[in-house]
């Protein structure tokens, strides 16, 4: 999202070499970045129920998408500053860039409730998990949480980004090692699993498209591959060393995604599993064979803690991408550009907060929390899978129309790469609109109709109106000079 660390625009080629004076980091280094950004385990009780067929349904989107996402944006982000904005005005135009940057920033207004959701199910655990499925504790969460976030980013907080890596390691890596231990040894010990674990389970039974919708929910699992590629030009080496980052970052993404979603199916039917609850429900249930219950609001709180660090660090990042672009073009209201003492753009965050508070809501209404948890995943995956349509686009045109400038990373068969990559999401957004299997018994049309208004109109009707309706007066000096309006 930030192009700290990228290679200048116009700086000399960097064919396998960096630039002398480079503050360099090792590969292995970046990859345990990039896997601190995205991978964790809230996403394995969604496909914990497809059981062993969840290992077929995490591997096809990590090679249609993860890969064509890294190594794409690796070239994008060695060769011109500015991220995704940058990269898709400079390969197809500045109101794309814009829309781009847009994407970024809005899927995060459904991020925030629906990682939030899993944090308030979670947090359940820790002192009554009857509150997992109550809807006001969720929605209750979700505000305090969210509002409590903003007003720390508003202190401009210099440890945040900090929090990413200690999160990887207590929040994921630990609870999950010891949730898929604990679960080899209950299987061990001759307990029967309560998913299927033969063959002939290896794929997700058919039945309609609807059978495979889960699997959307997997693109946004993997996605955010893009923001640790902006430090390609960090490494000594990155045509070498870049492939190794990732294919790296790939196995451990996926080994910490697929395995807890199986410990999970282990343990818990399908048919009682909460996609918001699932992981602790898990916990819970395998203390609880060991004589080990205690433990269950100790990992509560190590997920939390995780979770929470995430959202702090994300909390500022789009946002940041947008102020800078509206300042540059005045694609914003003057209002929303202000800043406070710290530099903080803490209008647009305020604004951001009124709507997750409106969204947070939905949660105290919508009787089955799990059904809106879905729903909000949706929406946040169908938006930011605009902006990887676009930056797919645009690495396609900017090989072919400016094959000579400066890149300190090409990545291989690039075409082949860009026409997966868009051919895969566009897959990704038309699945996105049919109901998932788990919720067939609902309202087809009023589902469509949700994800549609979320979707296309928080993704290209809202943008589209801050572009039609601006003015010149509303371009405002750069804010990284020290200017606020």
């Amino acid at each position: 999202m930030s192009a700290t660390g990228a290679a200048a625009a116009g700086s000399p080629a960097r064919q396998g070499k960096a630039l002398p004076g480079t503050a360099y980091i090792s590969w292995v280094a970046l990859a345990l970045m990039t896997t601190s950004s995205v991978a964790s385990l809230r996403p394995s009780p969604t496909m914990a129920v497809y059981g062993l067929a969840a290992i077929f349904l995490y591997l096809v989107p990590a090679i249609v998408f993860l890969l064509p996402t890294a190594l794409v944006s690796a070239e994008l982000a060695s060769g011109w500053t500015g991220g995704v904005y940058n990269w898709v005005a400079e390969g197809i135009s500045k109101p794309m860039g814009f829309l781009a940057v847009w994407c970024q920033f809005a899927q995060t207004i459904f991020y925030y409730p629906s990682l939030l959701a899993y944090v308030a199910s979670t947090l359940a655990y820790v002192f009554d998990p009857s509150l997992a499925a109550n809807g006001v504790w969720t929605a209750l969460v979700i505000v305090v949480c969210y509002w409590t976030g903003v007003w720390i980013s508003a202190q401009g907080a210099k440890s945040v980004a900090g929090l990413s890596s200690a999160g990887l390691i207590i929040g994921t890596l630990i609870p999950g090692t010891l949730l898929v231990v604990l679960g080899a040894i209950f299987l061990g010990q001759g307990n029967a699993s309560a998913a299927p674990m033969d063959a002939s389970h290896l794929l997700p039974a058919w039945a309609g498209i609807s059978s495979l919708v889960l699997i959307v929910n997997n693109f946004l699992s993997y996605s955010g591959m893009e923001m640790n590629a902006v430090h390609v030009s960090s490494l000594r080496n990155p045509a070498k060393e870049f492939p190794r980052t990732m294919l790296l970052a790939t196995g451990l993404v996926l080994v910490i995604l697929i395995l807890p979603a199986l410990a999970i199916s282990w343990f818990i039917p399908s048919d009682e599993l909460s996609l918001t609850a699932g992981v602790m429900q898990a916990f819970d249930t395998v203390f609880a064979q060991f004589g080990m219950q205690w433990m269950t609001p100790v990992v509560g709180v190590m997920l939390v803690a995780a979770s929470l660090g995430g959202m702090l660090t994300w909390l500022a990042g789009p946002s940041k991408g947008l102020l800078l672009i509206s300042r540059q073009e005045g694609y914003l209201p003057p209002f929303l550009q202000r800043m406070n003492k710290h530099g903080v753009q803490q209008n647009i965050l305020v604004a951001q907060g009124v709507l997750t508070t409106v969204i947070a809501l939905a949660y105290a209404f919508i009787p089955d929390v799990s059904s809106a948890y879905w729903i909000f995943s949706v929406i946040t995956t169908q938006v930011y899978l605009i902006a990887y349509l676009l930056m797919f686009v645009a690495a396609m045109r900017l090989r072919r129309r400016r094959p000579d400038h400066p890149r300190g990373y090409r990545a291989p068969l690039l075409g082949t790469l860009c026409v997966v990559g868009f051919a895969a999401s566009s897959a990704a957004l038309a699945i996105g609109f049919v109901p998932s299997s788990q919720f067939g018994g609902g309202n087809t049309a009023l589902y469509v109709l949700i994800i549609a208004v979320g979707a296309l109109g928080l993704g290209l009707l809202v943008p589209y109106l801050f572009y039609r309706l601006r003015k010149p007066g509303w371009r405002l000096p750069d804010p990284e000079r020290g200017h606020r309006p």
